[in-house]
């Protein structure tokens, strides 16, 4: 018995989407197929059903109508899965056979930009890590709000000192490359971050393609301009960073076009015990902003002013001269 030409279609296309729960544009419907269904039914709490397809057995099937997408997306996001939204391409009435269609958006724990998935009140950061033997590399960034940073760490505590980042900036996903996988370090990320994380193969880090996205992101001809011209691991994260978007975006970036190049030496280092311990930003176990120091001190008016004050927050300075300063604006 032969698979009928849309299952095919959806077969060919669910191929280079292994890792994602693929939604298919059927009609009115995003429709998902075989183990995305089982696994979307049960986490998104709705009914699992069979379609034809051209062979004895019935592909298990799942739908959701496609103007409410937004809040089934969010609660797989939510749980930690990675979603493909898969469109069609041209209009069905002109089709001759099979529509087309192909995926246009990846939507990951960190590359939500959809306000009604988001808290706008906190950061949504994707983390990239760089490791090697000198230290280590890291660039994060916002996509929502165009935010991007990125640091490097070196010296015998540079471990230390990436997982303590970590914990700062509190990032929704990381992807690391695969040094994270020696001595365990890809679980101490995990436990460090709370945070969606995944292995990049080898072939996302070159050094060339690395400095030819950054300098092309931010248009510039050198990395002097943007303050990374001595932090080697720090532009290998971000050029991951950088391509990771692309291949997951499949749009334009040109809302993240300042870069934050920053030394961790400017801010006081807290771990995640600390943070924890003096409910700088949540209850130490109801979890809620309201009773921690930051429910106390948020008087803010916007979204933008309270994540910058969670921001200050997570970081105190260290220079006399910017706390003095600080102080004399408050």
């Amino acid at each position: 018995m032969q698979i009928t030409p849309m299952m095919q279609q959806y077969m060919e296309i669910k191929k280079d989407y292994q890792d994602c729960i693929l939604f298919f544009r059927l009609g009115d419907f995003y429709e998902m197929f075989f183990e995305d269904a089982i696994t979307a039914s049960r986490e998104m709490e709705i009914t699992l059903t069979g379609k034809s397809y051209g062979q004895e057995e019935r592909a298990p099937m799942c739908g959701v109508p496609y103007h409410a997408a937004d809040s089934y997306i969010a609660k797989l996001i939510e749980k930690g899965y990675k979603v493909a939204i898969c469109e069609q391409t041209e209009d069905p009435a002109a089709a001759k056979g099979i529509v087309k269609r192909e995926v246009i958006q990846i939507v990951t724990p960190g590359t939500v930009v959809s306000q009604t998935m988001l808290n706008e009140r906190e950061n949504n950061y994707l983390a990239s890590v760089f490791l090697d033997e000198t230290g280590a590399g890291l660039a994060y960034c916002d996509v929502s709000t165009g935010e991007i940073s990125a640091t490097e760490l070196t010296g015998s505590r540079y471990i230390e000192k990436l997982l303590n980042e970590l914990v700062k900036i509190r990032a929704r996903e990381v992807i690391s490359n695969e040094a994270a996988e020696l001595d365990g370090l890809s679980g101490e990320i995990r436990d460090a971050s709370g945070a969606y994380f995944s292995i990049r193969d080898e072939g996302h880090y070159n050094r060339n393609s690395a400095e030819e996205s950054v300098l092309r992101q931010f248009r510039v001809k050198s990395l002097k301009g943007l303050g990374v011209e001595e932090m080697p691991l720090a532009v290998m994260a971000l050029g991951a960073l950088l391509s990771y978007l692309f291949e997951t975006q499949k749009q334009n970036l040109s809302h993240l076009a300042h870069l934050n190049a920053y030394d961790t030496a400017g801010h006081m280092s807290l771990d995640k015990a600390t943070i924890k311990n003096l409910e700088l930003t949540e209850t130490l176990f109801e979890k809620k902003v309201q009773g921690s120091l930051l429910g106390v001190l948020d008087k803010t008016q916007t979204a933008m002013g309270s994540r910058k004050m969670k921001q200050w927050l997570r970081e105190p300075l260290n220079d006399l001269r910017e706390i003095q300063e600080r102080l004399n604006a408050v």
